[in-house]
């Protein structure tokens, strides 16, 4: 097999349509676009979601409930997850450092999933109520 025995398979390459080029082509004078109306016109049409003046849809139904800003700097932080640490003060910023939340998390919260094997101290973090027993209960402290 050479390159210049290379040819594309059947029908691999339509052709366009060459529109208004005459009564022969088949899409001549009106161009497949039919007599007047919007939709004939250059530029015509209309957009997304319109319905003629009414007032649309996404319009008509009611907006509900919001978002939370804050939601989207806020993370929960597994207790399992605070194991891999050998320094025993856990705060935002050593979080941040190995990776375990993005550098623009402002406020973390350690949720009790898993266990640790070892005290720890942790500092400016929030803390649920199971998880503040599990680190008390292993020689830990909170400081919040």
């Amino acid at each position: 097999m050479y390159l210049n025995n290379l040819f594309p398979a059947k029908n691999a390459h339509k052709k366009r349509k060459r529109v208004g080029r005459g009564i022969g082509s088949g899409l001549g004078k009106t161009a497949g676009r039919g007599h007047k109306g919007q939709k004939s016109r250059t530029g015509g049409g209309i957009n997304r979601g319109f319905e003629g003046g009414q007032m649309p849809l996404y319009r008509r139904i009611p907006k509900f409930g919001f978002v939370s800003r804050k939601a989207c700097v806020t993370k929960e932080v597994r207790l399992s997850e605070l194991n891999r640490f050998s320094k025993k003060l856990i705060t935002l910023n050593l979080l941040k450092e190995h990776n375990i939340i993005h550098k623009n998390i402002k406020f973390v919260k350690i949720i009790l999933s898993g266990s640790i094997s070892s005290p720890i101290k942790v500092y400016g973090l929030r803390v649920t109520k199971g998880a503040r027993m599990v680190i008390e209960n292993c020689g830990g402290k909170i400081e919040e």
